[in-house]
């Protein structure tokens, strides 16, 4: 295995998942089941080794390849049972584990191949993008399993390389998913990465610093236990939670922040506006009519939509401490730039409490959910003041004239290099607007024209402080010389069609769930 690429490993453990389809076991299942036997080998790997606290893993394994039939799916079923009852990465990574694999002959012939493999033997990096390799490859195949939550790696890159985590900092992720903002956190403080070509070279860090980094600086949270549990395994094959698993399972909204906050937040809350409760700031009981209800003093509006709560829970988490505050990057649905109601109350809050510095306006067409408008939100952390903190806000529109989709013309970090300059990271007063009103007056701004400066008093004086701005001309709307070419055009068709035939699969199969209950 050592002398393949990282893809070509992927792809020999994926192609398995294809006679597993057959058995009924959906893509995101076999990840899951891929988790847990994997884990089982290096566990297996690392006690002959001689390393300490792995012999409970690897005597269930020793047992599972040397059984097969139905004796083999019993002690596969026992394996489970027993690691999700352990404390700590691995009381997480198989805490309410279930067998999905219910043909013992195919759960052997998965054994088999992963047996033949040394999995100890490859680094840590490897071992980590081998899985979130199979991990994109069920967001690709299953948009109702994985899609849900996973995050395209360009904009994560992106949000972390204008970020530049430390190390010594506390990052988190309230919604992690599967971990894609924290591992790519920790691999920024970890290497210097050249985003080109992938090559990466590790940084001189103290030993304080390593330390930190692989047991203190990282934590997550998800409200769904099975995307927990993958999040959990993605982290450890980064080397990440050794000691104490840095992931929690539970409804990041239920309860307040507290004293223990952080210095980044990297986050993708699930986006759909609803929540099934609504959140209150105080304790009147005038909302006695919800089945269930939050009572959070540290919010600043009380709603039902899942993202405004986000935005406050997030902003809560940063810690404050003056000029070296903590700072968050959020990816929110358009409608939380121009709902009104406690919409309207969040943003002025947002833009006196904080420091919102920056809006990137991403393109459709990126995420496996069709349809999705989305943008990222900047902004840093502030001491109280009478005054509001934002000043100004800077739009990056990379949304307008541009058209990705998830196989004819993908997103790629590339596509934010000129984003990551403008930010100016290092020195946000250096920012230079690419648009300029002579532009406007000559008949618009050319294709430089995506890097706006707002100031507050703009912002304050729009309709309901609405946040999504727009001002280049959208030229599919008002220039059919520009239309995209017809294969494209086909292609996007093509691909919202099966979106919606994925859609009315998954309603059916719903419908006769309920028939058969």
């Amino acid at each position: 295995m050592n002398n393949l690429t990282t893809g070509d490993i992927v792809n020999r453990v994926w192609n398995y998942a294809h006679v597993l389809r057959d058995e009924g076991v959906g893509y995101g299942d076999y990840v899951e089941q891929l988790t847990y036997l994997i884990f089982l080998k290096m566990s297996s790997e690392r006690a002959e080794g001689g390393k300490e606290g792995e012999s409970l893993a690897a005597e269930r394994w020793a047992k599972l390849i040397e059984l097969d039939g139905s004796d083999l799916e019993m002690e596969y079923r026992h394996t489970l049972e027993s690691l999700g009852s352990q404390k700590g990465t691995l009381g997480m990574i198989f805490r309410k584990a279930q067998n999905k694999i219910q043909d013992p002959s195919k759960l052997e012939r998965l054994i088999s191949m992963i047996n033949k493999e040394s999995w100890s033997s490859l680094s840590i990096d490897v071992k980590g993008e081998i899985y979130e390799g199979l991990l994109q490859k069920g967001a690709e195949s299953e948009k109702k399993g994985a899609g849900q939550y996973f995050t395209p790696r360009p904009i994560i890159e992106a949000i972390v390389d204008v970020m530049q985590p430390k190390p010594m900092q506390k990052i988190a992720d309230p919604a992690c998913g599967t971990g894609g903002f924290l591992t790519v956190a920790h691999d920024y403080v970890a290497f210097d990465i050249d985003r080109a070509t992938g090559e990466r070279t590790p940084k001189a860090l103290t030993k304080k610093e390593n330390r930190f980094l692989k047991n203190e600086a990282i934590s997550g949270n998800d409200i769904s236990d099975s995307v927990a549990r993958l999040c959990a395994m993605n982290l450890y094959l980064h080397g990440i939670g050794a000691e104490e698993c840095p992931i929690s399972t539970s409804d990041a909204l239920a309860k307040e922040v507290g004293s223990n906050k952080v210095d980044m937040v990297l986050a993708n809350p699930p986006f759909g506006k609803k929540s099934s409760v609504t959140i209150i700031n105080d304790s009147t009981g005038k909302l006695e009519k919800e089945k269930l209800t939050y009572t959070r003093e540290d919010f600043w509006a009380e709603t039902s939509n899942k993202q405004l709560n986000f935005v406050q829970h997030i902003g809560n988490m940063l810690r404050v401490d003056g000029k070296d505050s903590g700072k968050a990057a959020v990816v929110l649905p358009d409608n939380v730039l121009f709902e009104g109601g406690a919409g309207e109350t969040i943003r002025k809050e947002l833009l006196t409490r904080f420091n919102l510095h920056t809006i990137l306006r991403l393109p459709t067409g990126i995420f496996y959910a069709q349809g999705v408008k989305a943008n990222v939100l900047f902004f840093d952390a502030k001491p109280a003041s009478k005054e509001a903190w934002t000043k100004s806000v800077w739009v990056y529109d990379y949304r307008t004239n541009v058209h990705k989709t998830l196989k004819t013309n993908k997103l790629a970090w590339s596509d934010f290099k000129e984003f990551i300059e403008l930010y100016k990271a290092d020195d946000q007063k250096a920012r230079v607007a690419t648009w300029a009103e002579v532009q406007e007056a000559d008949g618009g701004p050319g294709p430089d024209g995506r890097w706006r400066e707002y100031s507050y008093d703009e912002i304050i004086a729009r309709d309901k402080t609405n946040l999504d701005i727009k001002w280049l001309k959208d030229e599919s709307l008002e220039d059919t010389e520009n239309l995209q070419p017809p294969a494209v055009i086909a292609s996007e068709i093509v691909e919202l069609l099966t979106a919606a035939l994925e859609e009315f699969k998954s309603v059916e199969e719903a419908l006769v769930e309920e028939d058969e209950d």
